[in-house]
Order: structure tokens, then C-alpha cells, then sequence
């Protein structure tokens, strides 16, 4: 079933132009979602083409095209190499990462993502996880708090609100967002959305691991491309834009490149736009969650040797 709601693909042409689609190609879209990306990928694909899309989330089943070239692997793309070896790929020529949390996502009660709503604090991508939000706020110490809000949602007053979310939950567990609010109601900081967007982001990204499986995806990613593949990734965050970035560029996590045995730099990647794309003024009015987007793609090179 198309559903145009799900997910309003950002940045789609340069996606799709970026992968550099070839008729008989091997493609992945690691984050499918609503399907937007891959059916702009399949428009561009020949009948012997073949698309896999990664979702660990159920609600994405519905979006399946009804298309012999696409299959959907229902895995977190973190196990990208294992499940394309299972279906017997062995390399690819593109690799589509949005990450993105869907429309859908934000815009379902239950699921917690959102504090327009009053909901469970879940915040998990897959719903079969051992960890939730309210596991996170919970369980974890006020030192731990601190890290999270302050390195993945840049809160200004981390160390402050961590401590009291620990005051708060030894009188009532925080179970739901309207909890949560309550609570952090004294310690917000300049425009109210702003900063509530920055402390569920960070919530989200702890519970989801978020920075840890985009590492897992670069190495793999590098791993199954073919030389001359694509890889594309769509990133909404610094954190996940910097490790793009030094991924393309050094080969590694780090702002300094890696060097082999020999006292060679391994930089298996090439940059294709030196600099990120960002979507234009149009689509930023148009689709508001755009705004912090950016577009890099890397091309594999050959080996030497």
C-alpha cells in the first residue's frame, strides 16, 4: 500500500541522482520506511535490478511496492552485511541511508516519539527492543542523564535537569510524556519547542542506539560496495553529520585518518560533493523537518594493489 503520508522523502532527486542508479544494479535503502526513496529508486532501475529495503519497524510492512525487484529485509540496518550474505549478496552498487525519524513516526500517539502527544515513554524504533524511554529516565544514574541530554541533544542545562528527573522519580516513576513534562517544566531554556525537540531527540537516539548502529552501517556499507558504488546518507545531526564526514574523508571515526601497517592512510571512500547539499528554501517551506537535513555522498574507490 503507497502511503504518501508515512514519510515525506527529503532531498529525493539528489538522492536518487547522487546514487547514480545503473539499470542491472544491486540496490539498498536502508532506512525504507514509507517507500518513497526506494520507489524513486525502482522508476530508474531495469526489470533485472534488484532493490532490498532494511526496516525494524512493522508499520513500514505496509509500504511494501508491489514489485518483484524489492524485497524487504525486516532488520536494523546495523546488520546490513549479515542479512544481504543471507540472500546471498555479496556486494552492491548503492546504498540509501535517510536518517531521518519518519512522519509517521512523530505523528503516532502511542509510540511516544513526540510531545505534542500524551503517550508511554517508548521512543523505539522496534518495538520488539529491550529499552524504552522510560527505562532510560528511570533506571539510569543522574551522571549518565547528564551524558545523554548533553552529548546527544546538546541541552544547555543537562547536568541540571538530570538531577531533577532523579529528584522527581523517587517520589512517582515517570511513566508518560505528560510526566515528563511536568517535571521538566523548571528547566527549560529559551523557546520551549527548541528545547523539549532536543531532550526527546536525545532520548531517542540513547534508546535506539542511534550513533552506534550508523557506525555499524559505514563499515559494513564501505564493506558490500562495489569500487565505483555509491553510498548516500541523509543525516538530520552534527554528531551524525561529523561521523559521516570523517568516514568519507579519513576512513575512520576520527578527525585524523587511519594508517595501515605500511604507514599508508586507508581511505576506502572518495567524497563526491565536498561539501554537504542542503535542501532549498522551497522544500524547507514545504516540509519544515527538512531544515536541518544534509545530503553527503561517497563513492567506493579501488583497491590498491
Amino acid at each position: 500500500m503507497e502511503n504518501q503520508i508515512y514519510h515525506n522523502p527529503v532531498l529525493l532527486q539528489e538522492c536518487i541522482d547522487g546514487l547514480n542508479i545503473q539499470p542491472l544494479g544491486v540496490y539498498v535503502d536502508v532506512t525504507f520506511g514509507g517507500g518513497g526513496h526506494s520507489r524513486a529508486m525502482l522508476q530508474k532501475m531495469g526489470e533485472n535490478a534488484k532493490l532490498y529495503g532494511f526496516d525494524q519497524d512493522e508499520d513500514a510492512l505496509e509500504n511494501v511496492p508491489d514489485d518483484k525487484r524489492f524485497r524487504l529485509l525486516p532488520f536494523n540496518f546495523r546488520f546490513l552485511k549479515q542479512s544481504l550474505r543471507l540472500e546471498r549478496v555479496k556486494e552492491v552498487d548503492g546504498i540509501l541511508a535517510d536518517l531521518g525519524v519518519s512522519s509517521h513516526q512523530f505523528d503516532t500517539a502511542d509510540r511516544g516519539f513526540s510531545f505534542r502527544f500524551d503517550a508511554e515513554l517508548d521512543m523505539r524504533m522496534n518495538q520488539t527492543g529491550d529499552i524504552t524511554a522510560k527505562d532510560v529516565l528511570n533506571t539510569y544514574s543522574a551522571e549518565k542523564l547528564q551524558d545523554v541530554f548533553g552529548f546527544y541533544g546538546e541541552v544547555r542545562n543537562a547536568k541540571t535537569l538530570a538531577q531533577g528527573i532523579v529528584q522527581a522519580r523517587q517520589t512517582k516513576k515517570i511513566d508518560r510524556i505528560s510526566e515528563l513534562l511536568r517535571i521538566m517544566a523548571p528547566y527549560v531554556k529559551g523557546k520551549e519547542n527548541r528545547y523539549l525537540s532536543q531532550v526527546f531527540q536525545a532520548l531517542r537516539m540513547e534508546v535506539n542506539d542511534e550513533i552506534g548502529a550508523l557506525k555499524d552501517l559505514l563499515v559494513q556499507a564501505t564493506d558490500m560496495l562495489k569500487p565505483g558504488g555509491r553510498l548516500v546518507v541523509l543525516t538530520y545531526h552534527s554528531l551524525e553529520d561529523r561521523l559521516v564526514k570523517n568516514w568519507v574523508k579519513n576512513g575512520s571515526f576520527e578527525d585524523e585518518p587511519e594508517k595501515d601497517e605500511y604507514g599508508r592512510y586507508n581511505c576506502p571512500l572518495k567524497a563526491i560533493n565536498k561539501k554537504p547539499i542542503a535542501p532549498s528554501e522551497e522544500e524547507i517551506e514545504l516540509n519544515p523537518r527538512s531544515r536541518s537535513a544534509k545530503l553527503r555522498i561517497a563513492e567506493k574507490v579501488e583497491a590498491e594493489g
